[in-house]
């Protein structure tokens, strides 16, 4: 019983760190519109999956904006 919450809170912290890497890196990049953004953002927040799709399907999507 013991190892299975272990186990859990374990995939629940490594799955909101996945998260917030994609999140930082939506924020980082410009994907041509504010609309896109948007919705990449709320698809990264999906528990569990949602950095998982971002990574596979946006990740390249947008380019890193250039220093001013």
């Amino acid at each position: 019983m013991d190892q299975t919450i272990l186990y859990i809170l374990l995939i629940s912290a490594i799955s909101f760190g996945l998260t917030m890497l994609a999140l930082i890196d939506i924020i980082l990049k410009d994907f041509g519109s504010i609309k896109v953004k948007i919705i990449w953002h709320f698809i990264a927040i999906i528990p569990i999956i949602g950095w998982l799709i971002y990574l596979i399907f946006g990740f390249k999507k947008g380019q890193k904006k250039k220093p001013a």
